[in-house]
């Protein structure tokens, strides 16, 4: 059996074993990306979705146009309120930080949450490079465009290795990190990262069968599942009939190309100079890859808070990967707390932190020349949305 087959063969193993009589969205209509519900738990009104025109970013990597991201923008309760940036991870969008972005705006924070390229309301254009330091940089434009003054980035799985890798490059540019269950600790091989090139293929994302989207979202990414969190399953199902569906799904092909070369985040966490804190679930099945090396996620974090200046290492017994989702109240518990220190200054970098220099210059994966490109160009990839065996973050089937 070819890798690639096996690989399906285990992701249909684990939906069948874990979806049971779970209900099937497969009868029900096509949605769009822009029909995506992005209303507010406790209001239950939409949240006020807006668009921003990446003109810096279209000139920096030569985009065949100019790509629009969607953000959500909650006001503070002063204009001299902190502003916390939500940054989702891997095949995920803005709406993954459900169960934050109401409770952090009724704190009196200025509260951002953006889809990045690719993802979500956002365009998905197939020339953008997909890399973490792309993702980094298309934040830093939506914090300049809004003339936000030092926010404090959260970012789950890969929107942790986003917001590390702007960390490390701009660390006059911001004033925290929460970085969940993030991307960009964990090392991979070689042939591990030829292994993701292989694999990985936007046909396996369009065709996963609804009973892996199941498996890998509930088995995955949570330990604890709720029927309210079926909006993941039906969204995902739903999605795959959309003519936009290509377009996102190439978007994850190129980002796990991205995610697994983090080589630049791993080997520059000593440049990170703000309070962060890192939080994750005990019970993470994602990170470490378990189709790869296995291991703990407790090993993997304490590796990357050994190496960021004092970082604080919060772990979240009994919680999966998608830990702000899967254990929202304890997770709110547990941030809440540092945000506030950090917007009032009481947390010091520690002394003995390596003196500012030249932020380093990430060295870019070779990526196809600028220009249109197809799915068809592309190494293989995998399923869509936070779920599935990819580098340390992974989509969903």
């Amino acid at each position: 059996m070819s890798t690639s087959r096996a690989f399906t063969a285990l992701l249909l193993a684990a939906g069948l074993s874990s979806a049971g009589c779970a209900r099937s969205y497969a009868g029900q209509s096509a949605i769009s990306f822009q029909d995506l519900d992005y209303t507010s738990e406790s209001t239950k009104q939409p949240w006020p979705v807006k668009r921003l025109p990446l003109k810096e970013i279209a000139l920096q990597y030569n985009t065949a146009t100019v790509p629009e991201v969607a953000y959500v923008d909650l006001p503070g309760a002063t204009p001299e309120a902190k502003t916390v940036v939500f940054i989702h991870g891997l095949g995920s969008y803005l709406k993954f930080w459900r169960s934050q972005l109401d409770v952090f705006h009724q704190q009196g924070y200025r509260v951002i949450a953006v889809d990045l390229p690719g993802y979500g309301k956002s365009d998905k254009p197939g020339t953008f490079p997909y890399t973490m330091e792309a993702m980094a940089d298309v934040v830093r434009e939506l914090v300049n465009a809004l003339g936000l003054d030092k926010p404090i980035l959260a970012g789950h799985s890969m929107g942790g290795q986003t917001s590390l890798s702007y960390a490390i490059r701009y660390p006059d540019a911001l004033s925290g990190l929460v970085l969940v269950s993030p991307a960009g600790f964990e090392k991979f091989s070689w042939k591990e990262k030829a292994w993701f090139e292989r694999v990985m293929s936007t046909e396996f994302i369009k065709t996963a069968p609804e009973s892996a989207i199941w498996g890998s979202v509930r088995q995955g990414n949570f330990m604890t599942w709720r029927p309210e969190l079926e909006w993941l399953i039906e969204e995902r199902v739903r999605l795959a009939r959309s003519p936009e569906f290509d377009s996102y799904a190439y978007a994850n092909v190129r980002t796990v190309r991205g995610l697994a070369h983090n080589d630049f985040v791993r080997d520059n966490l000593h440049h990170v100079t703000v309070p962060t804190l890192i939080v994750y679930g005990t019970d993470d099945r994602l990170i470490p890859n378990p189709f790869l090396h296995g291991g703990e996620a407790r090993d993997i974090m304490e590796y990357g808070a050994s190496r960021i200046p004092g970082a604080k290492l919060v772990p979240l017994k009994g919680c999966g990967h998608t830990v702000q989702l899967d254990c929202p109240a304890r997770f709110n518990e547990a941030v809440l707390p540092f945000v506030s220190a950090v917007a009032q200054g009481q947390i010091a970098v520690p002394e003995g932190t390596p003196p500012k220099e030249e932020a380093p210059t990430p060295v870019a994966p070779s990526t196809p020349a600028s220009g249109p490109t197809t799915p068809e160009s592309v190494p293989p990839a995998t399923p869509g949305q936070e779920g599935a065996p990819a580098p340390a973050d992974a989509p969903r089937p």
